[in-house]
């Protein structure tokens, strides 16, 4: 019988913190310090926000290290929670990716690449053709177009193999800190900006209580900042040296994005006040622009541009893996655990993942509000997942004290148990404040109810 292809480990140390890295640094630390300014009215509450958010993603780095490290196969999430509770579990995670989290993840950020690149051509937003259905009207703008083309364009050099996906990873990566770091450089030698700024570094917001709520909704905007430190796992199983290189690239990785995080927003505050920061609405542009003019704005959008087409290919890089975990174990669509012979990689799960992606374009990509809401249904159990993923150490210590483990979560117990009780309080206060798209999001997993039974009941 010939033997079936399998996935190779391409991804050395530095592919692997790319990933990290790169999947993080995104489009927040160009739009999100303004939104924290605005709701904790102080730069010394600002910074903090960013501390207290760096170290939490940290202690779910640390967390996931452990488990990455015991169980370094593709699929991440799905792979620890299958072990530590039950395959339905894994499949919740798996199917929830999947129909959106995901690939909705996917078409956010490829949106957000054409909306960045629409500061260079403003006729972008322009339809390029209009088709009349009868009960409504369908178009495609020019925004749509591109957000397509780049999907299209990165699931293809995904298909081509690790290697080159991580070389794209690795290289977009290293530019997008540059820039950065170019900015936070310039910025202190030739920006003229004032240390003042900082001060006073503390302001009172009025009670404890006020300041507490208003730092807890502020932390929301950091922690997203923060998001897709997990994506290394998903890759576990092409990761070369895993039981080392998985924990050194999530402990490195997050604490690398960190520091370049507290360097930007060091020199926004150093160039613009905080009245300033918190009108901006891209503040990263506006304080390139405060002192090297329209060209400064070019600079930083050409940085949010790299940015984002990082963070787009790491988002499609791994998000594949998941549905081929879940059909290599008879929980998906068989075919999707299909590896191409040559290039090695999940080749027909890339491509129904940027079906459904650029299917949620087209759908959705017209409507902002409808697809930022459609997107909002996935926090809940986004959340949920990492509580119960980072819970998974203690289970899987308790039910695997056997098992090999090249790396234990540092301060445990009391890392993951932080995590743990952070992501709870999270998901009930989405489920409190946001009970129609937390409600949604729960339907949403239970949809998926039916597929398990069949695809349990098939592979029995």
């Amino acid at each position: 019988m010939k033997q079936q292809p399998t996935l190779i480990r391409g991804l050395g140390l530095v592919g692997s913190a790319s990933v990290v890295a790169g999947t993080i640094i995104g489009t927040g630390i160009f739009l999100v310090p303004s939104s924290i300014a605005r709701q904790v009215d102080s730069v010394g509450l600002v910074f903090a926000v960013w501390v207290v958010g760096g170290l939490l993603s940290l202690a779910g780095a640390l967390s996931y290290a452990e488990l990455g490290a015991a169980l370094p196969e593709a699929g991440g999430e799905y792979v620890f929670l299958r072990r530590a509770y039950s395959p339905l579990w894994g499949f919740f995670y798996g199917w929830e990716q999947f129909v959106i989290g995901k690939t909705g993840s996917i078409a956010t950020i490829a949106t957000a690449f054409a909306v960045f690149l629409g500061y260079f051509f403003a006729t972008l937003n322009d339809e390029l053709f209009r088709l009349p259905l009868g009960f409504a009207t369908w178009s495609l703008t020019g925004a749509q177009a591109i957000s397509l083309i780049a999907i299209v364009g990165l699931t293809l050099i995904n298909y081509l193999g690790i290697i080159l996906g991580g070389a794209v990873q690795t290289i977009f990566t290293l530019l997008k800190v540059a820039i950065i770091l170019v900015l936070v450089a310039l910025g202190f030698a030739l920006g003229q900006g004032s240390w003042s700024n900082f001060t006073p570094f503390f302001t009172s917001l009025g009670g404890a209580a006020d300041t507490l709520s208003a730092f807890g909704v502020a932390l929301v905007a950091a922690l997203w900042a923060y998001d897709g430190w997990n994506n290394l796992t998903m890759v576990g199983g092409e990761v070369r040296d895993p039981e080392r290189n998985i924990p050194r690239a999530l402990i490195f990785g997050v604490l690398g994005v960190g520091i370049v995080y507290m360097l930007a927003n060091a020199v926004f505050f150093y160039i613009l006040p905080l009245e300033a920061v918190k009108a901006s609405s891209r503040v990263a542009q506006d304080t390139a622009r405060a002192f090297l003019g329209e060209w400064g704005g070019w600079f930083i959008t050409v940085g949010a541009l790299i940015s984002t087409f990082a963070t787009l290919n790491g988002a499609i890089l791994s998000g594949a893996r998941v549905p081929y975990a879940m059909a290599r174990d008879g929980l998906f669509f068989r075919h999707m655990a299909d590896v191409h012979p040559g290039h090695r990689t999940p080749a027909k799960a890339l491509l129904l993942q940027a079906v459904i992606s650029c299917g949620l374009i087209l759908i959705f990509g017209q409507r902002p509000d409808a697809f930022d809401r459609l997107f909002t249904f996935t926090i809940f159990g986004l959340w949920l997942f990492y509580g119960m993923t980072t819970a998974a150490v203690f289970v899987l210590r308790r039910k695997e004290p056997h098992l090999p483990r090249p790396y234990r979560t540092l301060g445990y117990p009391w890392v993951p148990a932080v995590f743990v009780v952070v992501a709870a309080v999270f998901s009930l206060n989405t489920l409190i404040r946001q009970p129609a798209e937390a409600g949604l999001g729960l339907l949403f997993l239970l949809a998926g109810l039916p597929f398990y039974w069949f695809w349990r009941h098939r592979s029995a």
